[in-house]
């Protein structure tokens, strides 16, 4: 009779499909609620939830559950279930889109590099748009055995063998089952149903993180040298999440579920969606399962700065990566009729433009928006023929819109900067002679235009320059804090190279990406959160391969407290997008600098548990928390706020009165990782008026290695006086120092009013 019923249910969806607009939706399960009547999790799903045929994926590592394509109203039915904890609509998330090694701090024979042999035994996963694995970066020359605990695959398809496998990469697979449920079957002409790129954005990430040494690399003559990743001699694992319409959820789930079982020890994911509760965030969910199997999490802050509030992966046991710039440049200036310069960036490497003048225009000022913008078909031809257009950043792609200038007849392109991108400067490899600049210059050149009664320019290109400073400097487009889900936690945690990066690219598009552009190149220039990830991941196999017992947020410490906020004239760093100096919210802990990395002093760690404290905390329920957790968890009556979860920032967000005293303590544990014996005494550095920070006790004495000392951390707002100064965020930093480490911790005040105030 219970058989007959269960048909009689699993027919009732098949019929009300058929009637019914479908959705994949993500279902994840309470596994300990399995009838022992079934063999697996998966008989169980397909005999109690959904026919097979309409299986999409199915977890059973990093979490329990699966995919299914269903209807609105089924996929709620199947949501009533009492072990169903929690039912997602499948999403499209995007990806955030050498000499950064140097610059970084490594160096050959010594160090971060030689200590860890280069990272020859850890394993990064690559959540990304798959790999070209022809490319010498991914070479496996003197390379060790493949480490003997690695169980994953190299899958095949459409110009992907087993073959395309080797000691450097050492696995391939690839996820459709949620794109194709969703956007259609994958499209053979223009992409590979295979771990195959046909985008570049995963080749350039991998090799970022663990490319191998590339001798007279270069993008069309642009940042040549030797180019390699963070750790060399990583073994690469690709899981190709992102197709041509996005990288969807279902997918997102799958790849950390196979990359956490194939046995990887660090993962890197450039990319990212809005600010959602944890509980419903697809990479919030498949990074707490990783960091729970001991799997450290790299994550892109996103490219959305910088505004505030920007920053996405907020979930504190990921580490979010900002993007910096490093000390090269690609300069490009634009000389007007008047004799002014202009200075900008640029990657073209065709036919300069010789320095002869052309009449220069600026269509936006008689057009509407898409003409100011170079939108296509926007420009009449008889306009801009022969002349350099001025256009507008924003909307399109970039680089789109001198193919829409080259089309209608003009010779070159002015890229000016909105005002919401400041003077944040970004190379592209154009089409045809282009420069960027920056949002001031944009208006000197459209002024010039304006009052000009005939009006000229040209452009001319500088090639590669090193040793620029101001360097680092936080990107314009690097997304900022504060933290949108849980603003006490700081967000992002630090910053990485992320502007003008060279790495491996494919085959398949140029280098601008565009269908139109036929060039070939074995490298590329790009710029991204997407970008600075994988240093960070580069970075985080190193120490692992230095220190094999740290723990993910160990290592996340260790790249914090030893992050630099300075730059190399000795400076402050600056904010790309105003010139000014830039804050907590901009970078973090600051800029990573792996030469210290590796012998941090002290690190501040935290277990599963702690996490799970930190979830009641913030009031999640318990049927939430065991959506990310898998275990049921029993919160306590009484449990300390989430600002005493053991990070290694300080955020204090404090609500109060128009007047009087708001005061917050945070508690935290530090854990020996240096000298045997050593004492670490505190120094504190809070300049804005109405605050005032103490540490208890002050000194911490430690007497063997991984000994903890506890202290706390008290800060006290004087609303009235803090208002009085500009009020909003202040910001500080506590430092820990034995003579030789010194451990560095931010701190940021953020008073908010009260409702009712």
């Amino acid at each position: 009779m219970a058989a007959l019923v269960l048909l009689l249910f699993l027919f009732s969806l098949e019929l009300s499909s058929c009637s019914a607009q479908q959705k994949t939706f993500i279902f994840l399960v309470d596994e300990h609620s399995k009838p022992s009547v079934f063999s697996s999790h998966q008989l169980w799903y397909t005999s109690a939830f959904i026919h097979p045929t309409r299986m999409v994926q199915v977890y059973d590592t990093a979490f329990h559950g699966f995919a299914a394509r269903l209807a609105a109203d089924e996929a709620a039915e199947i949501g009533e279930h009492p072990a169903i904890l929690v039912v997602l609509e499948d999403q499209p998330r995007q990806l955030h889109t050498t000499r950064s090694p140097q610059f970084l701090g490594l160096s050959n024979r010594r160090g971060l590099w030689s200590d860890s042999d280069y990272g020859s035994d850890a394993i990064i996963g690559v959540l990304d748009t798959g790999i070209w694995p022809e490319r010498r970066s991914f070479a496996d020359h003197n390379m060790g055995p493949i480490p003997a605990r690695w169980k994953g695959e190299c899958e095949t398809g459409p110009g992907f063998t087993t073959a395309h496998c080797n000691r450097k990469l050492i696995g391939a697979r690839f996820f459709a089952r949620g794109y194709e449920a969703t956007a259609g079957a994958v499209n053979d002409t223009a992409e590979f149903r295979s771990p195959r790129d046909a985008d570049g954005h995963g080749s350039h990430t991998a090799s970022t993180a663990a490319g191998r040494y590339v001798f007279q690399a270069n993008m069309s003559g642009y940042a040549s040298g030797i180019a390699r990743g963070v750790a060399p001699k990583g073994r690469l694992a690709v899981y190709k999440v992102c197709w041509k319409a996005g990288c969807f959820d279902s997918d997102i789930l799958a790849a950390f579920d196979r990359a956490i079982a194939d046995g990887v020890d660090v993962i890197s994911v450039s990319i990212g969606g809005g600010s959602v509760p944890y509980y419903l965030d697809c990479i919030a969910l498949g990074s707490f399962g990783a960091t729970a199997k001991g799997v450290f999490v790299a994550s892109s802050a996103g490219n959305d700065g910088p505004t505030g509030l920007s920053v996405t992966n907020l979930a504190p046991w990921l580490t979010t990566v900002g993007a910096g710039s490093i000390d090269r440049n690609f300069p490009a200036d634009v000389t007007l009729g008047n004799g002014k310069t202009l200075h900008g960036v640029s990657l073209y490497s065709g036919s300069s433009l010789a320095g002869k003048m052309y009449p220069v225009v600026y269509p936006g000022k008689a057009g509407g928006l898409s003409t100011a913008l170079c939108m296509d078909n926007s420009l009449s031809p008889g306009a801009v023929k022969g002349k350099i257009v001025v256009c507008d950043r924003g909307n399109n792609p970039r680089v789109a819109k001198g193919l829409v200038v080259k089309n209608a007849g003009g010779v070159g392109m002015i890229l000016a900067n909105a005002a919401s991108n400041g003077e944040g400067l970004v190379g592209d490899a154009h089409l045809l002679p282009a420069c960027t600049v920056g949002a001031d210059e944009g208006e000197a050149i459209k002024s010039y235009i304006s009052s000009a009664n005939n009006p000229i320019a040209t452009l001319g290109f500088k090639g590669t320059v090193l040793g620029v400073k101001p360097a680092p400097v936080v990107a314009s487009f690097s997304a900022r804090g504060p933290n949108g889900q849980t603003p006490e936690i700081l967000k992002p945690d630090l910053v990485a190279p992320g502007v003008n990066i060279l790495a491996a690219w494919t085959d398949a598009v140029g280098p601008t990406g565009l269908s139109s552009d036929f060039r070939k190149t074995e490298f590329n220039i790009l710029s991204g959160t997407s970008m600075a990830c994988p240093h960070v991941a580069g970075a985080a196999a190193l120490l692992k391969g230095a220190h094999p017992g740290w723990s993910p947020a160990a290592i996340r410490s260790a790249l914090m407290t030893t992050a630099t906020v300075t730059d190399n004239r000795g400076q402050s760093m600056t904010d790309e997008s105003t010139q000014k100096p830039s804050n907590p919210f901009d970078y973090g802990a600051g800029h990573v600098e792996l030469d210290r990395a590796m012998d941090p002093g002290l690190i501040y760690d935290i277990t599963t548990e702690d996490y799970v404290n930190f979830l009641c905390a913030i009031k999640y329920s318990p049927k939430a928390i065991q959506v990310i957790t898998r275990k049921s968890v029993s919160c306590p009556r009484r449990i300390s706020g989430p600002e005493s979860l053991n990070y290694p920032s300080i955020m204090a967000f404090m609500e109060g009165n128009r007047s009087g005293y708001l005061r917050k303590v945070f508690l935290r544990t530090a854990t020996n990782v240096g000298a045997t014996v050593s004492t670490y005494r505190v120094s504190v550095t809070m300049p804005a008026k109405g605050i005032a920070v103490s540490v208890k006790p002050s000194t911490l004495v430690f007497t063997g290695l991984g000994q903890k000392q506890s202290y706390a951390v008290t800060v006290v707002a004087d609303r009235r006086s803090f208002m009085s100064g500009g009020g909003g965020s202040a910001f500080g930093y506590m430092v820990w120092s034995d003579g030789k480490h010194e451990v560095r911790s931010p701190i940021v005040v953020a008073l908010t009013q009260s409702v009712g105030d």
